[in-house]
């Protein structure tokens, strides 16, 4: 299911997805907030041996490129609001990433993603991105292989954000 857009009262654009996914919330936490884990799935660009969390409010983090990617800049944010292991929230330059987590029984959760931004324009791209992010999250969760494509956006789904966003 591709991620819903809004425009929000103050502008910005709010892009959400939701997964259901069969892991306990826990087991979710650590792989959106251990650099381990978010090397298998998340921004491909960062260098995680130099990436670090501190999950408390009011928290910076740098969000520095991999060698090949430097000419991007390191990326600066904050931790906004963490609630372990059921609610993290953080800035990226100016995007707004919130990850939520609710149980479902013992061993599930419902994953709440929503990205806040400025550039309309960028929707299609962020939401086709951020869809194939999510998708090798569960690939990952799941213990499966990421698949030959690796984090690359297939040209199906980048034209199925373009025709829904665009």
């Amino acid at each position: 299911m591709l991620g819903t857009l809004r425009t929000l009262d103050d502008g910005r654009i709010e892009l959400r997805f939701e997964r259901r996914l069969g892991h306990p919330p826990a087991k979710v936490w650590r792989a959106i907030t251990e650099p381990g884990e978010l090397r298998h799935w998340f921004a491909q660009i960062l260098d995680y041996d130099r990436f670090r969390f501190d999950l408390r409010a009011g928290a910076e983090i740098a969000f520095t490129p991999a060698p090949e990617f430097a000419d991007l800049g390191t990326g600066r944010g904050t931790i906004t609001r963490v609630d372990p292991p059921r609610l993290l929230e953080y800035t990226w330059d100016t995007e707004t990433l919130l990850w939520e987590l609710e149980p479902q029984g013992e061993a599930a959760c419902l994953l709440v993603f929503t990205t806040t931004f400025r550039d309309r324009g960028s929707a299609a791209a962020l939401g086709a991105g951020w869809h194939t992010g999510l998708d090798l999250l569960t690939r990952r969760l799941d213990g499966a292989a990421p698949g030959p494509e690796g984090a690359a956006v297939p040209d199906e789904l980048q034209a199925a954000y373009e025709r829904g966003f665009g």
